[in-house]
């Protein structure tokens, strides 16, 4: 049988049309008005619903041991929230132990991924250790599918690595053409920051972010784009969070280098107002890069606009707030650093950008999906809505009302970063290769059943 899905608007990067969509198997076939209704045909009306390539979230951490804990969400809630949320694609992030190689790293993750999976997914990997024999590592993990890497410029002693070892990494990416995915904080100068505040007897929650300047964030990013540049090869920057690091990233563009950058919707949305709660309440606010003063947002929504920023991901990472939150306490360093977002990126993107008009549709579904899957080596298997691509769509309800709390969320969190945000626009339902994986709110699919995707290495051929 096939499935019809009719009478629905479809949504890409480049158009907005009406028109019906014709699914066999996994794949879609036809995307046309007016395709005729057979015998074999399973028939969805979509009357009134915008069809969108399913979302992809390119940088999530589900069952990642962080600060004494592990992220509260595995890839089984994780990527049914994500599902329920309209996003049908993660990127997670394998972690390379120190004196370990690469492939232990991805055997390990794709364990904690495979009988859990309820939508597809790929692995980025992060490089903690970077030996002569490393850069061999790194060519098996593209010849594995995992075609980008994550180098941390913070955190000393635990991720950090030093700038040598970046460029070393840089240079094989412009021979293995992989992707260079960058955490771009000055950890050395944080470091002597935070340790000259905890001395000061500094230790709320708030100092987490006041121990973060955006400086150290773009000295950072300039550093970053400057030691791709001189490797000659692309630079993706993770979640940027203030307009600082922002102006780096448009210099570097302006000059025509291939320097990328994404956003997440607790930069867009929230402000560091949110770390002046009563008691610990600004714990459930601590994460990396931390949250600005709200001069930055209109910058950010600017940066999306203009192609500066070019994807919102949602660097889902939760930790529940009374058991594992609450183990920084007395000491905000001890806090685990991470929040919830994957299951309400597209409901905040198309209430707070498309309906306020600061994006238009087309933008919302290229930074939300198209603009990923491009980008990380998935496109056109993944990331739009045309003859030959995966069956991936979200059934959008462009009127739907929705109140985000975490009384009825999917996360396994205890908390909602957004709690109380009220939002129109929500899928109705979910298809993933063609297989109907959500519906009313509610996961209909089977646990296990997405798939590792082997994303293609792209080198400078990014557009």
């Amino acid at each position: 049988m096939g499935l019809l899905i009719k009478n629905g608007t479809v949504v890409t990067a480049e158009k907005t049309f009406a028109a019906d969509v014709l699914i066999e198997a996994e794949t879609i076939r036809e995307v046309r008005a007016g395709i005729p209704v057979e015998p074999a045909h399973e028939v969805v009306d979509a009357s009134g619903m915008l069809l969108l390539p399913g979302g992809i979230d390119a940088h999530t951490h589900l069952d990642m041991p962080f600060g004494g804990t592990t992220s509260s969400d595995d890839f089984e809630t994780g990527t049914r929230a994500a599902a329920i949320g309209g996003t049908t694609t993660i990127v997670d992030f394998a972690i390379q132990a120190r004196g370990t190689r690469m492939r232990d790293a991805l055997d390990t993750w794709w364990k904690k991924a495979e009988s859990k999976a309820c939508i597809d997914y790929g692995l980025h990997m992060i490089v903690t250790d970077l030996p002569e024999a490393g850069l061999e590592d790194m060519d098996e993990m593209v010849h594995e599918g995992v075609a980008s890497f994550k180098l941390f410029m913070a955190y000393p002693n635990v991720l950090m690595v030093d700038d040598a070892t970046i460029f070393r990494a840089l240079q094989q990416t412009s021979r293995n053409g992989a992707l260079i995915c960058m955490h771009a904080e000055n950890g050395s100068v944080i470091d002597v920051i935070v340790r000259q505040a905890l001395a000061e007897g500094k230790t709320a929650p708030v100092y987490h972010a006041l121990t973060r300047p955006t400086l150290a964030e773009a000295e950072a990013v300039h550093r970053a784009i400057a030691m791709a540049e001189m490797a000659g090869v692309p630079i993706y920057i993770v979640h940027l969070s203030s307009e600082d690091a922002l102006n780096q990233v448009r210099e570097a563009r302006d000059r025509g280098l291939p320097a990328f950058a994404e956003t997440c919707p607790q930069y867009l949305l929230l402000s560091i107002d949110k770390m002046n709660l009563p008691g610990f309440e600004s714990a459930k606010y601590v994460f990396t890069p931390p949250l600005r003063e709200k001069e930055n947002l209109p910058k950010l929504w600017d940066g999306l606009r203009t192609d500066h920023l070019q994807v919102v991901s949602t660097d889902h990472c939760p930790f529940c707030f009374e058991d594992q939150k609450a183990l920084g306490r007395e000491d905000f360093t001890k806090i685990p650093n991470g929040g919830p977002g994957i299951e309400n990126r597209l409901q905040l993107l198309h209430h707070h950008g498309v309906g306020a008009g600061k994006i238009t549709l087309n933008r919302f579904v290229e930074i939300v999906s198209t603009a990923p899957a491009r980008i990380f080596g998935m496109y056109p298997q993944k990331g739009t809505i045309a003859p030959g691509s995966d069956a991936d769509i979200a059934v959008w309800d462009p009127k739907a009302k929705h109140l985000i709390s975490a009384k009825t969320h999917h996360m396994r969190v205890d908390y909602s970063m957004f709690e109380g945000f009220e939002v129109t626009g929500n899928a109705r339902q979910v298809f993933s290769r063609g297989e109907l994986i959500v519906k009313g709110g509610e996961y209909v699919g089977r646990v296990g059943r997405g798939q590792y995707l082997r994303r293609a290495a792209r080198g400078g051929a990014w557009q």
